[in-house]
């Protein structure tokens, strides 16, 4: 989304700073990926907690774990890994989901109070990272400090996107399929703002980040929940596998890609 978006996939990085950043670069793959991601973050918690009768409170502790376990990996790396950082991305989106879920079904906190108390720790977590740092860029996520901020809003983002999502669902009564087009013309007046009217790229990357987990929750939705509820009936676990296999695809694809363009970028310094 922002403008500073660098260069094309296959160039090399442009200075050794680039190659540090330990997160992507919002490229088409990238949006892509997030929207897959944000579909699997909803169908594979109904899945696991539902169709598979964990329940949603020894679901969210299991997901938690494993999440605990790569961001581990992901803090312990030097450079940005896809496979790792995109399983992150996976389960995060299916403990955000819980979060929220938990909060509605479990303990009956109502929808628009959970959306105020997201969208507020959101809110803080930029107000610090920008007051510490300077800036909210995602372009230099290149220390600790600056990762911790990151993932810290990348799982507010998650749980905001399910409770205001749902908030909307609730109040207007829409189906899936009218949720999905109104969080895709979210996201497309989003864009406009930004290609158009030059709009700050940094506060049009995170309303995007925002806005993509309402719509992949809506796609999810619509392809596996029953015909009788607005659905196309496909079931949590088809939609899982399929959406999670486009994903490892996709992922391997960069990581090669992103493996040549550093060999290259070596070979560049070594010749040089």
């Amino acid at each position: 989304m922002p403008r500073s978006i660098p260069a094309p996939t296959g160039a090399a990085p442009t200075s050794a700073a680039d190659a540090r950043n330990k997160v992507p670069d919002p490229t088409t793959s990238f949006w892509v990926v997030k929207v897959l991601a944000t579909t699997v973050g909803e169908t594979a918690a109904d899945l696991v907690s539902t169709t598979l009768g964990f329940g949603l409170p020894v679901t969210t502790v299991v997901m938690a774990v494993i999440l605990a376990l790569f961001l581990v990996l992901q803090f312990r790396g030097r450079t940005y890994r896809p496979s790792v950082y995109w399983v992150s991305v996976v389960l995060i989106s299916i403990v955000g989901t819980c979060i929220t879920d938990n909060l509605t079904d479990g303990l009956g906190v109502p929808l628009v109070v959970s959306t105020l108390v997201f969208a507020a720790a959101l809110a803080v977590v930029f107000t610090v990272w920008f007051a510490v740092e300077g800036t909210l860029s995602i372009h230099r996520i290149d220390t600790f400090r600056r990762e911790v901020f990151y993932w810290l809003a990348i799982l507010f983002t998650f749980a905001l996107g399910t409770a205001a999502g749902d908030l909307i669902g609730e109040q207007t009564g829409l189906g899936y399929f009218p949720a999905l087009l109104l969080f895709a013309v979210g996201i497309a007046l989003v864009s406009v703002l930004f290609f158009v009217f030059r709009f700050n790229g940094v506060l049009c990357f995170w309303a995007a980040y925002v806005l993509t987990r309402p719509l992949g929750a809506s796609l999810g939705d619509l392809l596996s929940q029953p015909v009788a509820d607005g659905g196309l009936g496909l079931g949590t676990i088809v939609i899982s596998a399929l959406f999670l296999a486009a994903i490892v695809v996709i992922v391997a694809t960069v990581a090669v890609r992103l493996r040549r363009r550093r060999g290259g970028a070596l070979s560049g310094r070594l010749v040089a």
